[in-house]
């Protein structure tokens, strides 16, 4: 019982000592009631004491006395930031506090290093299973943690929008998109715009916007909850689903589904492969026609009845401007020759992440990244605005699948954090 007793009563004296002499009257108390490293530390120096030998002992004995006053030190200084103090006097403390520490181990038997693992281990869960328990009063304090947690810097605010911004743009919500513009009296085309998020630079905003000007019908910014492309694709298409009372299994209708019974003609375009997100998958099942680049029927598995594809695309990735002329095409026969509406929903891929020839995911400069995505996402933007004035009386829809990810931190954090802009037109 010594064995254990003796160091946690020194690493309580280290660690309530400092706290008790700068104590105020009215301040929350919310500290460990012994400290977790000098515990550890105090146990490996009786260890070092009587499990070594010649300098190698004295070695150890001075790294780890050292180590305890550094640790009793940071301490110190996580209870004077918090006050706005300086050191002044109170650098003593640490000094008398880890003196009398070691002075109450000289006499104490030591553990085995493995044994001293064990300690250590169960110590910590029996703090995380008190802090469960009862949270305004920690068992053990962590003096070096605390100081990494307040030195480190803070992250910019990315989640939540500022309320002048909620204010000049509508603000709704994910799911309820498409299906709430989608106009069911003509043509619909619904283009999810890779890596299109909401910059926290609001003038950037604006001039991306300022492509769309003369038939901007409602604009705005939703939420999403996950940063992934095939997850938008099909929350933006799911009109609802229901849930068997019994089997409890989810029947989901996708919109595309429910206009082809009224008679529209749904299709899907992509510039990329069909195994991208596995989109082989649930297109077929959604859409009457689906068109990919780099689509090779040989090496894709398909669904069973999967429609004919337009297998006159080239067999590589596309960019957005052949696929806008596909999209442009379709639209002028449908026009020209019947009076079918059509449903078209088209993701875009030239803004899609790693860049090709910057490195690959979370590689290459913040700034070359930034310059290479404004270029092409503009020029995604400004085809899918020359589109929607080609087409007047066609629905246009348009979102962000997510923000930039895969991406270098310091250019992801140029954007707000699962927040997109939507955009309808004519």
């Amino acid at each position: 019982m010594k064995k254990l007793l003796y160091p946690l009563i020194a690493s309580a004296l280290i660690t309530i000592t400092p706290f008790l002499i700068t104590f105020e009257k009215g301040q929350d108390i919310v500290r460990g009631l012994f400290g977790f490293s000098e515990f550890a530390l105090l146990l490996l120096f009786a260890c070092a004491r009587d499990r070594t030998k010649g300098a190698l002992r004295i070695v150890l004995l001075v790294a780890i006395s050292a180590l305890i006053l550094a640790v009793a030190w940071i301490d110190l200084q996580n209870l004077l930031a918090l006050k706005n103090w300086n050191t002044g006097v109170y650098g003593v403390i640490p000094l008398l506090t880890c003196s009398l520490a070691v002075a109450m181990m000289a006499k104490v038997p030591s553990f085995p290093f493995p044994t001293i693992s064990f300690i250590v281990f169960v110590s910590l869960i029996a703090h995380l299973a008190a802090l469960n328990w009862n949270a305004s009063q920690p068992l053990a304090q962590f003096p070096v943690v605390d100081y990494l947690s307040r030195t480190a810097p803070n992250p910019v605010e990315r989640k939540v929008l500022p309320e002048s911004f909620v204010q000049k743009y509508k603000v709704v919500d994910s799911v309820t998109v498409t299906r709430h513009y989608v106009d069911t009296l003509r043509s619909n085309v619904v283009i999810l715009v890779e890596s299109w998020g909401v910059p926290m630079e609001e003038s950037r905003f604006t001039e991306e916007l300022r492509i769309f000007d003369g038939v901007v019908q409602q604009l705005g910014v939703h939420s999403r909850m996950y940063s992934r492309t095939r997850t938008a694709e099909r929350e933006d298409l799911m009109l609802g689903f229901t849930r068997d009372s019994v089997t409890h299994a989810k029947d989901t209708t996708f919109l595309p589904q429910e206009l082809a019974k009224k008679g529209f003609k749904t299709s899907f375009f992509f510039g990329g492969d069909s195994a991208e997100q596995w989109r082989y998958k649930y297109i077929y099942r959604i859409f009457k026609n689906a068109y990919f680049g780099g689509f090779n029927p040989n090496a894709r598995p398909l669904a069973v009845n999967a429609p004919k594809l337009d297998l006159s695309l080239a067999k590589e990735a596309l960019p957005d401007s052949v696929m806008a002329e596909k999209i442009d095409s379709v639209l002028s026969d449908s026009t020209a020759l019947d009076s079918t509406k059509q449903f078209i929903a088209w993701t875009t891929r030239d803004t899609k992440f790693p860049l090709q020839g910057l490195g690959g995911a979370y590689q290459g400069s913040a700034d070359e990244n930034d310059s290479a995505y404004t270029v092409r996402l503009m020029g995604t933007l400004r085809l899918i605005a020359d589109l929607a004035r080609r087409h007047p009386d066609v629905r246009f829809v348009v979102q962000g699948d997510h923000e930039p990810i895969l991406s270098p931190v310091a250019f992801q954090e140029r954007f707000y954090k699962r927040w997109v802009p939507f955009i309808v037109l004519n």
